[in-house]
């Protein structure tokens, strides 16, 4: 029973700090008269410390492993990082043509963004590998299911801050 309490409250940690980060980038991403390259390093900086924080709380690692972890995690992070900038850039395109999208633009976007899907996908698939060799088969697969829980709520909201290919245009017309 004592496990199970110490586990929902991680769980429970985990979702109020994500929604702490999901509010921050919401206010963040609200700027979008200052330069983007401008937002997406403090974007980063507070992710990535906020993100650390969690993760070394959620993960409750012994001093051993979480020095054995720390590399892996890392590396992880710039990579992340990286598709991270890739993801906001092509968001960035498509909101600089989501008025004048032509059938070739939309499918350059489409197909820069599956390639990023498929990038984090390898990238968590590496990352599990590696993990499970400093921290055990247990340990990486709770980090990777914290990432991706992590990755899935700020796609979701990426997502809903978007507007669909045409849905502007539907608006006008009512």
């Amino acid at each position: 029973m004592h496990n199970y309490l110490e586990t929902n409250l991680k769980i429970k940690t985990m979702k109020k700090l994500s929604l702490i980060f999901i509010m921050a980038f919401a206010a963040f991403s609200s700027y979008a008269q200052s330069s983007f390259k401008e937002d997406l390093e403090v974007l980063q900086s507070i992710y990535g410390k906020s993100k650390s924080d969690l993760v070394k709380q959620y993960m409750n690692l012994s001093d051993a492993q979480s020095a054995a972890f720390t590399k892996v995690y890392d590396d992880y992070e710039v990579q992340r990082k990286a598709l991270g900038q890739t993801k906001f850039q092509l968001i960035n395109d498509y909101a600089a043509n989501y008025e004048t999208l032509t059938d070739a633009k939309a499918d350059e976007l489409a197909k820069a963004t599956l390639k990023n899907h498929i990038a984090y996908e390898k990238l968590y698939c590496k990352t599990y590998s590696k993990a499970k060799k400093a921290i055990g088969s247990i340990n990486a697969a709770k980090f990777i299911q914290m990432e991706v829980y992590l990755q899935t709520i700020i796609r979701s909201e990426i997502l809903e801050a978007i507007p669909f290919i045409g849905e502007l245009d539907k608006s006008k017309v009512q």
